[in-house]
């Protein structure tokens, strides 16, 4: 393999000219495409052929398509003392309920006074109108949104307290937010220093800017013949940015080094890309097998979004295997710090730094190595302790000091808590209505029920309604207990078909989905990374380690997540608004996408320990000169991930906020903590028997990762000056 990608690497800095203007054509077509062809993205997340999925579909179908289009809830408030039942209230009431159902895309629009269907509580203090759309999930138009938010700020005007909730309102969140660009800068400040020279670091970012955003234009081109989630193109930037800076940080570093030991550009390149391109492809390779491997839990949503993200990490490897020795080879000896460049023009060695920090730090680590287990194994044990009383759901709330927050207090004051989250039951058969009147008295006296609707059959009387108020909230275990209660309550009727549906029995039919499919997602991910690194380092005991290690790291992750967005520690720190469960997508996602990061930094680390083993270095000295030469890239390509996993977190969309979090978490406890800290020891302790293999998988093929058969490739002659090449 290293041969090849040498190969590759030399021939894209030959024809440079023709490399950049093919991935710049590319980068055109897809901004072209992209305005062209794209079409809505989702923000619901359902799985098809499940029971409450299914009876959404029922609803629609039954009742019309405004029983099943997206609404909003526009609360309206009296003045305190006061009820909305008053001459001058009602009228307002009504008034403002007129205006709702002329807007643009309303279908219908609730009265909450009307006597036929009235829509206040008890003490007639709080109402709400129900705006129902023409459009599905996502597909209320900004323009349609603006006008139902400009209708309720006139309609405060009458002096009722008047807020605005519902799918109806919900945005496709943006790429490229202030927060996001932040971490984009903190990420150019960590290259600058890492490399020496502002334009090198600016090459690097500018170069994984173009891989994300080819990937981030197909994704949206795909939008146009595809239904993907609005969350899909965040998650696919924020993997393409992280790994595209430190794949080319990886060959990049190398190249510096090969021209410092005296290596014309040319030859430069082909090792770099023949060895730091080796286990780029391999890194690569276990991230994409991570993502693609989100397909086993056999939800559509999750294999797109893991589909659309290993693409964009693709993209990130051709970039790094093309583009950069393409631009590499313009810049020439410019990679290089002012003090360095006049020896590597003369083809001189430049003599090798001492041992630094990181020789001192790896040397303590391996000369106490079962102290440093131990502290690494337990740290991580502690920290990874919340993970116990982990919560999950896909019912999201609103932020803090929004409308949408505002009007979910009001109807939780005005009519209780569960009132958010209602559980509705469809009946379907000839006597459906006749049964789901039946049925409710039965469900009333359940746990958690506060009320319980009369039924609404549907026009030709073969379908109804049932609508069951829980007592506690609709993230609440014991709302999520009374789903399976109502599906037990309900499962023998004679004649009618029942199924419990609303957002709530959704969130709990894919956390069961997630759950079960999770212990069959990491058996295989894990599995096939194992085999791909055994493959790599040609050994048994050094894969395992790292992929133990990724379990701690895990743990940790996820325990760090919950300890602040689900108990609240530190939540200023990240600008959380409100506590509660992690969304359900959190760990299957978590999970697979750290997977791929920490094997980015296991294979880079150890294959220059295993370079320096294969050359004759004794177990321990080569774990040290493998640690000294890889791990300053490590710390570099550690703080840009976390610098741009951590730039979704303050401002962060409610979805992918705990994610990023946890991401830039992992990212942390994985590079400082397993990888330089727990794997060196580790290592340090099996010694010899780190690189053992079983003599029945000698069988296996080299990948040659670390470029020995560079070494028995004869030097080609030096090529002239390059353009721009200060000689």
């Amino acid at each position: 393999m290293a041969v090849l990608l040498s190969r590759l690497g030399t021939s894209s800095a030959r024809h440079r000219f023709a490399v950049l203007a093919v991935w710049l054509l590319v980068l055109v077509a897809g901004g072209v495409g992209a305005v062209t062809l794209s079409g809505p993205t989702s923000t619901s997340f359902s799985i098809p052929g499940q029971e409450s999925t299914t009876a959404l579909e029922r609803i629609g179908e039954e009742f019309g398509a405004g029983a099943g289009g997206v609404s909003a809830r526009v609360v309206v408030a009296a003045p305190e003392g006061a009820t909305l039942t008053t001459p001058e209230n009602a009228a307002a009431v009504t008034g403002l309920a007129g205006t709702l159902g002329q807007l643009p895309g309303v279908v219908s629009a609730t009265d909450p006074l009307d006597p036929a269907a009235p829509s206040v509580n008890p003490q007639q203090t709080v109402g709400y109108s129900t705006v129902t759309y023409d459009a599905e999930a996502g597909g209320v138009t900004p323009e349609e949104q603006d006008a139902l938010r400009d209708a309720v700020a006139d309609a405060r005007d009458t002096g009722l307290t008047v807020e605005v909730t519902g799918q109806a309102l919900e945005e496709v969140p943006a790429v490229g937010g202030p927060a996001e660009v932040l971490g984009v800068v903190v990420a150019l400040v960590v290259l600058a220093v890492t490399y020496g020279a502002l334009a090198v670091a600016g090459m690097n970012l500018l170069t994984a800017l173009v891989g994300v955003g080819v990937g981030v234009l197909g994704i949206t081109i795909a939008t146009g013949f595809v239904d993907l989630s609005s969350t899909t193109p965040i998650l696919a930037a924020m993997l393409g940015l992280a790994v595209g800076i430190d794949y080319t940080l990886f060959i990049v570093t190398r190249h510096r080094q090969e021209l410092l030991r005296g290596a014309d550009v040319h030859r430069s390149i082909g090792l770099a890309v023949g060895t730091a391109g080796s286990a780029v492809v391999t890194a690569g390779l276990t991230v994409v097998i991570a993502l693609a491997g989100l397909f086993v839990a056999g939800i559509p949503f999750l294999t797109q979004m893991g589909l659309a993200a290993a693409a964009t990490i693709v993209v990130a490897v051709l970039v790094a295997l093309t583009l950069v020795p393409a631009v590499l080879a313009l810049l020439g000896h410019r990679v290089l710090p002012r003090r360095s460049r006049a020896a590597a023009t003369a083809g001189t060695a430049v003599p090798a730094r001492g041992r630094g920090f990181l020789g001192g730090w790896v040397g303590t680590v391996t000369r106490f190595r079962t102290a440093s287990l131990l502290l690494a194994i337990v740290g991580l044990g502690v920290i990874a302790i919340p993970v116990a009383s982990m919560q999950t759901t896909l019912i999201q709330t609103p932020a803090e000091g929004t409308s949408a927050a505002r009007a979910d207090a009001l109807l939780a004051e005005g009519f209780g808590e569960g009132f958010n989250g209602p559980i509705t039951v469809l009946f379907e058969g000839d006597r459906a209505a006749e049964a789901a009147g039946q049925a409710a008295g039965a469900v009333s006296g359940l746990d958690d029920v506060a009320l319980v609707a009369p039924p609404v059959p549907n026009a030709d009387d073969t379908a109804a309604l049932l609508t069951v108020v829980p007592e506690s909230g609709p993230t609440t275990q014991a709302t999520e207990q009374l789903v399976a209660d109502l599906r037990a309550q309900l499962a023998d009727l004679d004649g009618v078909d029942a199924h419990v549906t609303g957002a709530t029995a959704v969130s709990v039919d894919v956390a069961q989905s997630l759950d079960e499919a999770l212990p069959k997602y990491l058996l295989l991910v894990v599995g096939l990374a194992l085999v791909l690194l055994v493959l790599v380092f040609r050994s048994l005991l050094v894969p395992l380690v790292g992929v133990l290690g990724f379990l701690l790291t895990i743990g940790a992750s996820l325990g760090a997540t919950v300890a602040v967005f689900q108990w609240g520690w530190l939540a200023d720190v990240v600008n959380l608004d409100t506590t509660g469960p992690l969304l359900s997508l959190t760990p299957i996602l978590v999970i697979g996408i750290l997977f791929g990061l920490a094997m980015d930094y296991q294979v880079f680390l150890v294959s220059r320990m295993h370079e320096a083993h294969s050359h004759g270095t004794p177990p321990l000295e080569a774990i040290r000169t493998g640690f000294r030469q890889a791990a300053p890239v490590v710390v570099a390509a550690a703080l840009i991930m976390f610098s741009v996993f951590a730039g979704f977190v303050p401002a962060g969309e409610a979805t992918i906020k705990s994610i990023a979090f946890a991401l830039a978490i992992g990212i942390l406890v994985d590079a400082f903590v397993v990888r330089m800290v727990l794997v060196p020891a580790a290592l340090a302790l099996l010694g010899k028997a780190a690189w053992w293999l079983p003599r029945w998988l000698r069988w296996l093929p080299v990948l040659d990762v670390e470029g020995a058969a560079l070494e028995r490739h004869p030097e080609p002659a030096r090529e002239p000056a390059l353009a721009g090449d200060p000689r």
